[in-house]
């Protein structure tokens, strides 16, 4: 593990452990078991590896061709040939792209000419893979990759505030609007107890969206070109969700206003159906453009997108909204 620290910080070369199962090509299959009898004893063995004269990974024989083939054969006569291998240079992000479709047990890494140089289990690539997501969720809502739970009390409080700061900003966009609005809400009391059910649904189907579109940026699943057509689809879903809970919405809004004697309940249904409608279309289309155009100008998609979105989604909710309201009901 020493000698892994040369490796730059973050690249597979500091998460691989030396290989110990290691055979030239001739070797056969009887003289390989009788190493691997003391191998095994301090090591654990899922592959054997099998290199040339100059170190250079040319094959892997798994245990059930060890077990299943004469004795007499050699290595070279059951390996299996052009060996999948992750660089030793590769970063974290580009190994798990490389790995996305596939779940072997051990993975061998060898360097730019092709020599063996490792192996990486693929429980302990998992695990860093986990590290490396949950750290970009925790940037969306503020909190740094490099803060730990032992981050000093000082050093948490300047990577979240400035964020905080921010996103107190755009709350007050979101504000204005409806304030833009306070005689409507004043006349019909109804329409402020259903601005939370908006902007919630509306917002949850953005979220919803934004997760989708991050996941795939950071798998490599999102290239260039590909934004639109994956807006399009989140589009169309926040369309389908937003009619199904804009009826169920709507016919909720009809229930209340009834109940409250108010002769414009039919009309206040329809504002609340064709507001979440259109709500959760735009939300749907915000979760996967913002983060891509974060991107395209340079900033992280994963420590600003969430607040962005949460002010297009309550602008577009709220606004829509009480504009409706205003001009059918008043």
């Amino acid at each position: 593990m020493e000698a892994n620290l040369s490796y730059p910080e973050g690249s597979i070369g500091r998460l691989m452990e030396e290989p110990c199962a290691v055979f030239p090509p001739q070797t056969t299959i009887s003289e390989c078991v009788a190493e691997l009898e003391s191998i095994v004893k301090n090591k654990f063995v899922t592959y054997v590896f099998v290199t040339d004269s100059a170190s250079k990974l040319v094959g892997v024989v798994t245990m059930r061709d060890l077990l299943f083939s004469p004795r007499s054969a050699t290595l070279e006569s059951v390996m299996i040939r052009n060996v999948f291998a992750l660089s030793d240079q590769a970063e974290l992000l580009d190994a798990m792209k490389e790995t996305l479709n596939r779940h072997f047990p051990v993975y061998p890494v060898t360097d730019s000419q092709g020599t063996l140089a490792g192996l990486i289990r693929g429980s302990s690539l998992f695990e860093q893979q986990a590290i490396e997501l949950s750290a970009q969720a925790g940037a969306m809502v503020g909190v740094e990759k490099e803060e730990r739970l032992g981050t000093p009390l000082w050093r948490s409080f300047l990577f979240r505030h400035p964020w905080l700061q921010f996103n107190l900003l755009t709350a007050f966009v979101a504000a204005a609007v409806v304030g833009g609005f306070e005689e409507t809400i004043a006349k019909v009391v109804a329409l402020a107890v259903f601005l939370p059910v908006l902007s919630g649904q509306s917002g949850n189907t953005g979220c919803q969206a934004l997760a989708v579109a991050l996941r795939g940026m950071t798998l490599g699943e999102l290239g260039p070109g590909q934004g639109m057509r994956v807006a399009i689809k989140e589009g169309l879903l926040g369309l389908m969700n937003g009619l199904l809970t804009g009826i169920t919405a709507g016919i909720a809004m009809w229930i209340f206003a009834s109940w409250n004697h108010n002769a414009d309940a039919a009309a206040l249904a329809f504002v609340v159906f064709a507001a979440m409608t259109v709500a959760c279309t735009v939300s749907g289309i915000s979760g996967v453009m913002i983060p891509l155009a974060l991107r395209k100008f340079g900033a992280d998609p994963a420590t600003a997108s969430s607040i962005f979105l949460t002010t297009a989604t309550d602008v577009v909710s709220m606004g829509l909204f009480l504009g409706l309201a205003t001009w059918l009901v008043l």
